[in-house]
């Protein structure tokens, strides 16, 4: 097996013929975005213009963006935040493994009710920290921290609906949540288990429906209300 990027077959517009693309670029014209590496320059402005493109291309077209994020630099993660709220778009983001630090700020930014975290993955909170500890820097350095961390504890609140206070506490040492607990706070909407019971919930209904047409059908008309409702609920209680 060839090692690197894995390339799949995509028919660009006006081609006779397909061409093979990387996946992530094949994901790519789906709206299929994700982060999966530490925030900083690099990825962020990757991210950033992958969003403004796509926003441009078609602003009705939501994206999904994929969390595996150990955190990274609070002023990347800001900027992402910032673009996630900004494309006309709505973005849904989903925490597939990790989303710690930065990266569950991130997760928070998504559109509400499309914030979805899968079931053994993790969220961590922790406060900002500072890369300068000694000389006259420290002071000044100190100042722009607490900037920061307010600045993420306003956000928090403006996404979860949390009491500044509660933030403040889960921010002074590191808080894992579960997927559940995540929900619970306000930073994601749906866990995965919560999606799958959706799923079962529809394609019940669409059994049951399937079921009712079948006994409402000209062929059943010699069978007497009652007997198909009896054998309706049958088929409900399976």
């Amino acid at each position: 097996m060839p090692v690197g990027i894995p390339r799949v077959p995509f028919l660009i517009p006006d081609d006779e013929e397909a061409t093979w693309v990387d996946v992530y670029n094949r994901l790519y014209r789906e709206r299929s975005l994700f982060l999966g590496t530490k925030i900083d320059w690099e990825s962020t402005n990757l991210l950033l213009s992958i969003m403004v493109f796509l926003s441009r291309q078609d602003c009705t077209w939501e994206q999904f963006l994929f969390l595996n994020c150990p955190g990274g630099w609070v002023v990347c993660g800001l900027a992402i935040f910032d673009m996630i709220r900004s494309v006309p778009p709505d973005v849904h983001t989903i925490s597939i493994g990790k989303a710690y630090s930065m990266g569950s700020l991130v997760l928070s930014a998504g559109e509400f009710t499309e914030r979805i975290a899968f079931p053994h993955g993790k969220v961590l909170l922790h406060q900002p920290m500072s890369s300068y500890f000694e000389g006259e820097e420290l002071s000044k350095d100190s100042k722009e921290v607490q900037r920061i961390r307010k600045t993420v504890i306003r956000l928090y609140r403006q996404r979860t609906g949390q009491f500044p206070w509660v933030i403040a506490h889960d921010l002074e040492r590191d808080s894992f949540l579960t997927p559940t607990e995540a929900k619970n706070h306000g930073i994601v909407d749906l866990v995965g288990v919560d999606l799958a019971r959706l799923r079962l919930g529809q394609r019940f209904h669409n059994r049951s429906t399937e079921t009712w047409n079948q006994l409402t059908n000209p062929y059943f008309d010699d069978l007497e209300k009652s007997d198909a409702h009896e054998n309706f609920d049958g088929v409900i209680k399976c």
